[in-house]
Order: C-alpha cells, then structure tokens, then sequence
C-alpha cells in the first residue's frame, strides 16, 4: 500500500472540493443572503489547506498511472469520508452539533435524503441549495467526477471508477474511462436541466424548481419543504417528478446508448430495464389496490400516490406526496419490499440493485434444474452474455453481506433505541440510501428524536450502502494494508 499516493490523490480531490464550494458562496449573493457567505467561504478554506497538506509530498505520474486495486479501494473509501466530513463544516454554523452534522452531511453525499431538521423556518435558503447540491454531486458519484475533469488520474481511473461504483459486468460505453465518465456526467447534467426547465414551466419559481431537479436527479430526496412534494399541491409538479425520479434510476450506459445510436429501443430491450419496469407496475399495482380496499382512496389519488411513492422507495429519492406512516398495515409491508430492490446498475438509486436480483432469480431456477438434471450444465446469462464463476460469488457475496450488515444494524440499533420498528426501519433506510423509515420516522419526520450512537451507525450504514459495500469490506482486510 502506497499511502502517499494515496494521500496525493486524495489531496487532489480536497482542492477541487473546495472549488465547488464557491456554487453556494454565489447562490448566497444572489439570494442577498450575504451572513450565509462565511460558512461556505470558510469551509473553501480549510478543503484547500487540506488539499496542500496531503500533497507536500509529490508523487510521479506513473505512480498514479500504476494504482492497484486495493489502493483504488482505499482512494475510494476515504474519498467518500474525506468529502463528508468536509461537507460537514457549514452545518456547524447553524447551531448543529457534530453528530447532527455529520448526520446531515453524509445523508446528502451519499443521496439518502434523511435529516435531523425539525424546523425548517430558522434556515436561509443558501443551506438548503447546499444540501440539495452535496446530493447533486454525490449522485453520480463525486469520484467520477474527479475522473472526468482530473488529467492526472485518467488512466488510474478506470480502476477507481467500478471500485466507487460495482456492476456485475465493467460496462463502459465508451474505450476510455474518463471519456465514460464525462458522458455520464454530462447526461446527468442535461437531466438536470431539462427537469429544472419544465418544473419552472409547470409554475414554480426557480430556486424551487432548482432545488426540487438536484435531488430528483440524484435520487437524493432532500426538499426545502418542511412536507416534501406534498407542500407543492400541484399534482402536475408530483407527475414531473414521478417521472425524472423513474429516468433516474434507469442504467446511465443504456441512457447513452439509445442517444449515440438514436433508438430508443436500446433501453426497452435491455433485461434490467424490463425488469425494473415489470417491478415497479406490479408493487405499484399491488400498492394501488391496498390504498382503495384498506384505505378506501379514490382511484385517481391511490395510483398517483402508489406509483409515486412506490418509484421514490425503489429509486431511494425518498420524496413523498402522502404521509404512509398512516397507512395500513398491508401497504406499509408492500412499500417496504421496495426498500430492498434498487434501481438499476450504473445509476444513482441506492440499494441491492434490480440486476442483481435478476441473477439471484436465475441462479436459483439454476439450482433447482440441477437438482432434478445434476448432469446437466446450465450458464446463467445477463443481458446476454455468459456470467463468469467470480462474478457469480461477488453477486451472492454482495447480497448476503447486505443483508447481513442490514441486520446487524438493526440490532444494534433496537438495543439503543428499544424500538423494533425504528431499528428495521431506520437500517433498512440507511444502507439503502433511501432517506424517510418507519414507525414514528416517516417521510415527513425526523431522524433528530434518535440517541446519537443510533445517529452514527447510520451514519456508517449510509456510507457502506452508498460504496455498495465492497471497499467498506476491503478496508477491514488486514492484508490491505500491508506494504
């Protein structure tokens, strides 16, 4: 392990962090919002002082071109974790604690939309353009990005780009790493954009439409309204959303193909994309039809609230346009099978993924063919093409560790929190970077109420789901670390 190397590169990134910091230092002068200046211009400072600090000592270029993969892990990892902490810094400004903000921070890196906020009045607005922006970056990953605008790290990027974001295949649309990633970027931009334009349209003004796009695109969840999309009254404003949070969480690489070749059918053919569609209508339809015999809702106002929020949970964006905590029981089990499906690969939406259940699904048909053909030999296929034997046991693997650190979660959290419903909920929430839980924490409530032990094992579980766990295990391999 080369660990100047990987302070250097860490270094790089603290600086071009910093940098990013002056988005809300100009979003505080044009809202005239000018107390909320030092905060952000303070934090620039200090990620600039940590950027100089981790490079005093140079590294060569072919040291980065040479990067392994456990380094790449590594980079990854403390990556995420230096970005959060640096993220942490404004919230200290506004009366938070340190748990609290960093509470705050990392549920806004890593998309999950949770918070500790209970009253939304004694914040400026710069803080929540902030909030909404930590997500916006998060969401397509802040090292894909370092990738793409980062010369000096282009060839060592394509070890750190499927290290930061794990698929089941390295599929990459382009030849070079930094050209996929600049794609991807740009596609997320241009999504962006699009919704910020019509949602400005639909009658919302543009600090509203701005801050609604970042976390619709980021699947983040973070609003500005104390309720969520439910305060906008607006069932053309919730439509647009449903919509953008759905394109979201479709794989970005299918996004670019149907745009390089101008067919769109290059996303409606795909295996992951049907089975993404396929859950969504049957939860949502399953949703639907609980809402009208148990809650006896109006058609109109059950499909729109089902599919809503059944595409918020699946995605992980978290937006809400009806509180569920005062739902039935039937729905509230129906939704919370969504906490566990994903959108799907090479997208921003948390949780185990859509393809991966695709292949635990083929693998068992697999199993149970062998039991009555033992002699027979059956590949298990994705998208077409044969799934290798190592990345057979890296998807079982990854699965099982899921649900296992989700378990183990909510267990350490119902021994503090004495409150079986908060402890599964909360988990199930937090490793899947979904943001709003269950029980007495739905998605207009918040996460402040909890012990502040209970706040950091979320803390950690957000950031284990955002890194879909593999460089989390990889650092708590000893050999990792051995020179």
């Amino acid at each position: 392990m080369r660990y100047n190397l990987i302070l250097n590169i860490l270094g790089m990134m603290a600086k071009y962090i910093g940098i990013l910091f002056l988005i809300p230092i100009l979003c505080a002068i044009i809202l005239k919002e000018y107390n909320a200046i030092t905060p952000f211009l303070i934090t620039e400072i200090i990620a600039f002082a940590i950027g100089f600090l981790f490079s005093i000592k140079k590294v060569e270029q072919k040291e980065i071109d040479s990067i392994k993969k456990s380094e790449s892990l590594t980079t990854v990892f403390f990556a995420w974790v230096l970005f959060a902490i640096i993220c942490t810094i404004p919230y200290l400004f506004y009366g938070m604690n340190y748990t609290n903000a960093t509470f705050e921070a990392m549920s806004g890196v890593t998309t999950t939309g949770a918070s500790i906020m209970d009253d939304y009045s004694i914040y400026p607005k710069t803080l929540f353009f902030f909030r909404s922006l930590t997500q916006w970056f998060g969401g397509m990953g802040i090292v894909v990005l370092f990738i793409a605008v980062l010369p000096r790290v282009s060839v060592a990027g394509r070890q750190m780009f499927f290290a930061e974001a794990p698929t089941p295949t390295e599929d990459k649309p382009t030849p070079r790493i930094r050209y996929t990633a600049s794609w991807l970027w740009g596609i997320y931009f241009a999504l962006t954009i699009i919704e910020l334009i019509i949602l400005k349209f639909l009658g919302l003004d543009l600090f509203d439409a701005t801050i609604t796009s970042l976390s619709t695109i980021a699947t983040g969840g973070f609003s500005h309204m104390q309720n969520s999309i439910f305060d906008f009254h607006d069932l053309n404003i919730s439509l647009c959303v449903f919509i953008f949070m759905f394109i979201a969480g479709i794989n970005y690489i299918l996004i670019y193909r149907s745009l390089n070749h101008k067919k769109v059918t290059h996303i409606f053919k795909s295996e992951e994309f049907k089975g993404y569609f396929g859950i969504t209508l049957i939860l949502g339809l399953m949703l639907t039809f609980s809402l009208l015999i148990n809650s006896n809702y109006e058609i109109k106002k059950a499909l729109l609230n089902a599919f809503f929020e059944i595409t918020a949970t699946m995605t992980t964006t978290g937006f809400a346009i009806d509180n569920y905590i005062n739902w039935d029981a039937t729905s509230k089990v129906i939704l919370f099978l969504a906490f566990f499906t994903g959108g799907c690969a090479t997208s921003t939406s948390g949780g185990i993924k859509i393809i991966r259940w695709i292949f635990i699904g083929k693998y068992l048909k697999r199993e149970l063919n062998k039991i009555l053909h033992p002699q027979g030999v059956y590949p298990i296929k994705l998208e077409g093409a044969s799934v290798g034997q190592d990345i057979i046991s890296q998807m079982i693997a990854f699965v099982i560790f899921y649900l296992v650190i989700f378990a183990l979660g909510a267990f350490l959290i119902v021994l503090i929190e004495n409150n079986a419903t908060i402890a599964i909920g909360s988990s199930a929430a937090a490793i899947g970077n979904i943001g709003p839980a269950f029980g007495v924490i739905g998605p207009m409530d918040s996460f402040n109420m909890l012990q502040p032990l209970t706040k950091w094992i979320l803390i950690l579980l957000m950031l284990i789901g955002r890194l879909e766990i593999i460089p989390f295990l990889a650092i708590l391999n000893k050999d990792l670390w051995k020179n």
